[in-house]
């Protein structure tokens, strides 16, 4: 099992987030401690803990320590699936660091998949939904990923969640 310290650096959700990334599609698993340490609020707040649900239901993982605020969390991965996902993230928390974690995972499945995700588009420390729509996704297109992003509905923190995403990937990027 690989041990990640979520303190290194600035000790925030991106290690979290691409921890589990690489742990859904090479199959290893991986146990991060200290998870946003360094954070006013450590510990998984609702976004991260979405972004954990949904990794770990695409790539069919096993999870311990699961829960909002959790510090410490270990993750085994299984074989990577496809098909129609909705994640609700329940607040004003950001979409688009859902799909932080999940877009690479969602690149090595074997069929096309098509992400409902509901929650915050344009969050404060997080980047907005036009960016990934108009700069991310076209660069990585760049490189062959084939992904499309359509937004239904803005959801603008504080107010609330209403903002609503549907992200489609090719595999095989």
């Amino acid at each position: 099992m690989i041990e990640i310290d979520g303190s290194v650096l600035e000790g925030g959700g991106q290690i979290l987030r691409t921890a589990l990334a690489l742990s859904a599609i090479t199959g290893r698993p991986v146990r991060i401690y200290n998870i946003r340490a360094r954070r006013s609020n450590p510990g998984l707040q609702q976004q991260h803990l979405t972004g954990v649900i949904a990794a770990a239901r695409i790539s069919n993982a096993q999870v311990t320590g699961a829960v909002k605020g959790s510090t410490e969390l270990v993750f085994r991965p299984g074989r990577i699936s496809c098909g129609d996902f909705r994640f609700d993230i329940g607040t004003a928390g950001a979409i688009t660091l859902v799909i932080q974690t999940i877009l690479p995972i969602l690149i090595y499945a074997p069929c096309r998949s098509t992400v409902t995700i509901t929650g915050g588009t344009d969050v404060p420390w997080s980047p907005p939904i036009d960016y990934v729509r108009f700069v991310m996704l076209p660069m990585l297109s760049l490189f062959g990923v084939k992904a499309e992003l359509k937004l239904v509905r803005r959801g603008h923190y504080p107010r609330g969640g209403g903002g609503e995403v549907i992200l489609t990937v090719e595999p095989g990027g």
